[in-house]
């Protein structure tokens, strides 16, 4: 079954109240379950958690009024606070453990430029509130996001050649700064990789993330602490790939200090491999195979859920391949070994 699709455009109010309306259950439920579901592995109350969320509210103001803006609209539209919907943007702030664990890969076209796709191993709880969402902001790019409704931004594509997939980067963090989903939009306010790289920087960010991008320039990869932005590309092979471990060589160190999420450097070894007997092929259908890999399951690059005592309920919730040039991507809902990919194109 497809994703809903939504359309909304405007300023950054009107934005919010359309989204707000078109998809207030799936806010106000998101609402609802996000604490208890981060609650499964992160002992936090709810007070706590409250208290980081408005304590970021100003700081999440001070990089971008107008994405504040949107969430006031949509908050009032669902009828709820905007704590309530800040709680749903630094719910990843509340541990140093990471959420989930994901695979990521981005490859050059020599026509149709970089394709970047990832599996998203998460809780399958939050599929119910997930949406195809696109944006049409006044004076930015649009933007198209496969997202939970509530979020800010999340993976997808702008009209100015920017993809974008994010998966967890085990490292040093803290509990108030900037929701990694704002900087992400940032990502998605640019037109090049440069200044999507600036719109990160600025932010004063509270924990790490890997965010795996197609940029009119090639691919590239964002390895993100709180303190610094280290860029990853391969000109040689035209792909760059990446798990839930540091690969830069100023990063790598941090490995050492963090358990290693559901097997990240064997996924990483696998997708390598994969890419190499692929012969580095662009081919949607390639990427689709590389996606539904078992090798070395439960812990695979397609995780399905098993009896694991921590993250055995994390199994991949989509799987999406996002064609930025072409202004689509392709996504199966649920695990891309036994779901079809379905298209989905920037709409209005």
């Amino acid at each position: 079954m497809r994703y809903r699709e939504i359309v909304v455009e405007g300023t950054p109010k009107e934005l919010g109240r359309q989204i707000g309306e078109a998809a207030r259950d799936e806010v106000r439920g998101f609402c609802q379950v996000a604490l208890a579901r981060v609650q499964r592995t992160v002992d936090i109350s709810s007070e706590k958690a409250m208290s980081i969320a408005n304590k970021c509210i100003d700081l999440a103001r001070r990089y971008s009024s107008d994405m504040i803006d949107e969430l006031e609209g949509t908050a009032e539209a669902a009828g709820i606070s905007l704590a309530d919907l800040m709680l749903l943007q630094v719910r990843n702030q509340f541990t140093n453990e990471p959420e989930s664990g994901c695979t990521s890969l981005a490859v050059a076209r020599s026509e149709d430029g970089t394709v970047v796709a990832q599996n998203w191993d998460n809780d399958p709880a939050l599929d119910e509130f997930t949406v195809v969402l696109t944006r049409r902001p006044t004076g930015k790019p649009a933007l198209t996001t496969l997202t939970q409704a509530g979020l800010i931004s999340y993976i997808g594509f702008n009209d100015a050649g920017i993809g974008a997939c994010l998966n967890t980067l085990p490292a040093p963090s803290r509990a108030i700064g900037v929701p990694h989903y704002f900087t992400l939009r940032g990502i998605y306010e640019s037109d090049s990789l440069d200044s999507g790289v600036g719109a990160v920087k600025r932010a004063e960010r509270a924990i790490p993330a890997n965010i795996m991008l197609a940029t009119p320039q090639g691919p590239a990869d964002l390895e993100i602490t709180i303190d610094d932005v280290h860029v990853l590309r391969d000109e040689n092979s035209g792909c760059v790939t990446h798990t839930n471990h540091c690969l830069h060589p100023d990063l790598e160190p941090i490995n050492a200090d963090f358990p290693e999420l559901i097997q990240s450097q064997p996924r990483k070894r696998r997708v390598d491999e994969l890419l190499e007997t692929a012969g580095r092929s662009s081919d949607v259908n390639a990427i689709k195979h590389i996606l539904s890999d078992h090798e070395n399951y439960p812990t695979s690059i397609c995780r399905h859920q098993n009896n694991d005592p921590e993250t055995g309920f994390w199994q991949t919730v989509f799987s999406v391949i996002i064609e930025p040039q072409a202004k689509q991507m392709h996504v199966a809902r649920g695990t891309p070994c036994d779901h079809p990919f379905e298209t989905y194109r920037m709409c209005g």
